[in-house]
């Protein structure tokens, strides 16, 4: 699996568990209230998407120069926040972040 596949993979695994609390939880909240119900029709086909939805509407944005840290945002150039994932040097995952 690479690692943008992997990233993602953990970001959505941790939507479930404590450490999601102040990432990808509040992440999803923040943007289900905060965009409007036409950004979600024309992207889901729904005004009332659920979590998982929105979650794996995530692209990538960028990959920070010379770290492993990639950061994914929702398509469309509608927020300026992101998670970011960021993975130690032997390849797993340090961190999983909401970051504006």
């Amino acid at each position: 699996m690479d690692s943008v596949s992997k990233a993602l993979t953990a970001i959505a695994d941790s939507y479930s568990a404590e450490e999601g609390e102040f990432g990808i939880k509040e992440y999803v909240s923040h943007h289900l209230e905060t965009l409007p119900a036409e950004y979600w029709i024309t992207q889901l086909g729904t005004s009332a998407p659920t979590p998982t939805q929105v979650i794996n509407l995530l692209v990538l944005r960028d990959k920070w120069e010379n770290e492993e840290v990639y950061d994914f945002t929702l398509p469309g150039d509608v927020t300026d926040y992101v998670m970011s994932v960021s993975f130690n040097d032997d390849g797993t995952i340090q961190q999983i972040t909401m970051e504006s």
